[in-house]
């Protein structure tokens, strides 16, 4: 008989250490949820000075291919127009076709000087920081945002 009762209680024991409790889940759940609320605005924040890198590129290849069009033509006036199809053309940021626009890219230009202006679009509005990046033909870097030219240069 207490062999019975021993047998009854070494399988009850086995029952029970199958599985998981509620209260096992649900701490894994909040600890997931927990790395997930610090993890998440920290991915974002990546992601954001990513597209301002990429902006940052794309206004400095702009920028060169100002310089090469004022070396031929002794103007600045004119390279917007052929070098994007239209005196007042936005081009987008990254230009990558399918990837999420996240700036766009204007100008500025008279004969001896012109400015590039990137202005955030989409989710990239969030990035308070830096806002929108200017460039100019001396290589003066401009922001909007509460951070500092370096920070965002």
């Amino acid at each position: 008989m207490t062999r019975a009762l021993s047998t009854k209680a070494t399988s009850l024991r086995a029952l029970d250490a199958r599985g998981f409790t509620l209260i096992e889940l649900m701490v894994v759940v909040a600890v997931i949820a927990i790395l997930a609320a610090i993890a998440y605005p920290s991915y974002q924040d990546s992601v954001r000075k990513s597209r301002r890198a990429q902006v940052k590129a794309d206004m400095v290849e702009i920028a060169q291919r100002y310089e090469r069009f004022h070396t031929i033509n002794n103007t600045y006036v004119g390279f917007w127009q052929s070098a994007f199809g239209a005196a007042n053309a936005q081009v987008p940021s990254p230009s990558t076709a399918g990837a999420a626009l996240a700036y766009r890219i204007t100008n500025a230009e008279a004969v001896n000087t012109f400015t590039l202006t990137a202005a955030p679009q989409g989710t990239q509005v969030k990035d308070t920081r830096c806002g929108t990046l200017g460039l100019s033909n001396t290589g003066a870097k401009t922001k909007t945002g509460s951070g500092t030219v370096a920070d965002c240069w």
